[in-house]
C-alpha cells in the first residue's frame, strides 16, 4: 500500500470515529425524550383510566357530610 492510501484510509477512519460519537450522542438524546414521553403518556393513560372511573361512579352532589 501507498503511503497516500494509508494516509487516506486513517482519515477516514477519523472521520467515522468523530461521526459514531455524534451519532451516539444524537441516539442518547433521543432515548431520554423517548423516555421522558413514555412517562407522560403513562401518567397521561392513568389520568384518563381515573376519569373514566369517576365518571361511573360519581360522588353524590348533596351527600352530607359524615359529621351530621
Amino acid at each position: 500500500m501507498s503511503e497516500e492510501r494509508i494516509i487516506e484510509l486513517e482519515i477516514r477512519q477519523a472521520y467515522q470515529e468523530d461521526l459514531i460519537q455524534v451519532l451516539n450522542g444524537i441516539v442518547t438524546d433521543q432515548q431520554k425524550q423517548i423516555s421522558k414521553l413514555e412517562e407522560t403518556c403513562k401518567l397521561l393513560h392513568d389520568k384518563i383510566k381515573s376519569l373514566a372511573l369517576a365518571e361511573r361512579n360519581p360522588a353524590p352532589i348533596d351527600e352530607r357530610p359524615p359529621h351530621y
